[in-house]
This record gives C-alpha cells, sequence and structure tokens, in this order.
C-alpha cells in the first residue's frame, strides 16, 4: 500500500496542477489554437507521465516542478500579452500566402507549404483558381483563411489584446496614426486600452477593455 501512496498523490497533484492552469489561463489548453497552447499541454502532460511513477523523485520535489512550470507558463502568457514582439516569437503570426491573386512563393516555402498544399486547402474553401483570391492568410493553428474578390467585408480584427493589427492595416491602406487616431475619437487614449477592435465595412468598432 505505501508503493501506491506516493503515486496516488502524485496523481492528484498533477490533475489539480492541470485544473489550476485552465483556470488561470482560460480554455485554450483544451481546444489549442497556437503552439504554445499545444508545447504547455505536451510538456505538463511529459511531467505527470514521466514522474508520477519514478519512486526516485519524491512528492516534494514533484510539486517543486509542477509550480516551477506554472510560474514560467504564467511569466510566458504574460509577457505575450503585452509586448507583441514576444507574441510574435512565442506564438507565431498569421503569413499571408496570396495577395490580390499572386501567390506569395517565398513565404509559402519559408512554413512548408508545398504548391499542392496550398491548392488543397483551397479546394477545402470551395476555391479552384488563384486568380480569384483577394487575400489567403495561414493562421497559427494551420487554418487557411480565404477572402475573395467581391467579398463585403475583411473579417479579420484590427486590434488584439490591446495591439494593432498592422498585417491587416496594411491590406487596407492605413497606418497606425489612423488607428490610433479612430481610437482617440471614440473616446479612449490608447490602443492598449481596447481589448478588441473589428474593421466592418470602413467602420471601426471598439470593445474596451472596462467595457
Amino acid at each position: 500500500m505505501s508503493y501506491y501512496l506516493p503515486i496516488l498523490a502524485k496523481f492528484a497533484l498533477g490533475l489539480i496542477c492541470l485544473i489550476l492552469q485552465i483556470t488561470i489561463m482560460g480554455k485554450g489548453n483544451l481546444a489549442p489554437t497556437s503552439p504554445m497552447d499545444q508545447v504547455q499541454n505536451f510538456v505538463l502532460g511529459g511531467i505527470i507521465g514521466g514522474v508520477i511513477y519514478n519512486e526516485a523523485i519524491t512528492v516534494l520535489q514533484f510539486v517543486l516542478v509542477l509550480i516551477i512550470w506554472t510560474l514560467l507558463v504564467l511569466v510566458l502568457k504574460f509577457a505575450k500579452e503585452h509586448n507583441r514582439w514576444v507574441k510574435r516569437v512565442i506564438d507565431g503570426a498569421p503569413v499571408t500566402l496570396i495577395r490580390n491573386g499572386a501567390v506569395n512563393v517565398q513565404d509559402c516555402l519559408r512554413i512548408g507549404i508545398s504548391a499542392n498544399d496550398l491548392m488543397f486547402k483551397l479546394r477545402s474553401n470551395g476555391i479552384f483558381e488563384v486568380e480569384k483570391v483577394k487575400l489567403a492568410v495561414m493562421e497559427q493553428n494551420g487554418q487557411l483563411n480565404v477572402i475573395e474578390y467581391g467579398a463585403e467585408m475583411i473579417r479579420y480584427p484590427i486590434i488584439v489584446d490591446g495591439q494593432a493589427n498592422f498585417d491587416l492595416l496594411e491590406i487596407i491602406e492605413k497606418d497606425l496614426e489612423w488607428l490610433e487616431a479612430e481610437v482617440k475619437a471614440q473616446g479612449h487614449d490608447k490602443i492598449s486600452e481596447i481589448y478588441l477592435g473589428e474593421y466592418l465595412n470602413g467602420n471601426v468598432i471598439l470593445t474596451a477593455y472596462d467595457a
């Protein structure tokens, strides 16, 4: 019986740690949309699975490892939510593969998308000719979002988590100064105060953190 008690304790602690991480950091772990979510799940699973049956690692050591990993994830989460460069490094960024009917071959090759893969993804979106594509963006989770010519609106946020979407600003031929002016015109001091900003039919719709 004494052999199974440490295993039971480690298993319970691992389960509690998993629940706490999901509670504190949101439900992204349940449906990962970024590399960080995936890595977090893999590493935590590896820690629990690799330690739980290892008698050489005590329960106290296991607790310390869980605390260190949780603190590290919290620090990375805070950093990427307050610095767009850190977010880009950790989670990556959407990549524009097609713009105005022309394929960006270098970016396709850089992220490992072959011509066959690209056409397959386009066909999955009901598109069979590259010339019909106004914009095709590969998201961080591998999904290809496509906007055809004649689409009424661009379905991308212009501000996310207090950070401007510079790719969208380039697409709509606007700059950061224009966006800052739009934010101030709606009664906010700076972009970092905005939780979500949408660009719909030429209008900017803002949702602030204190809304």
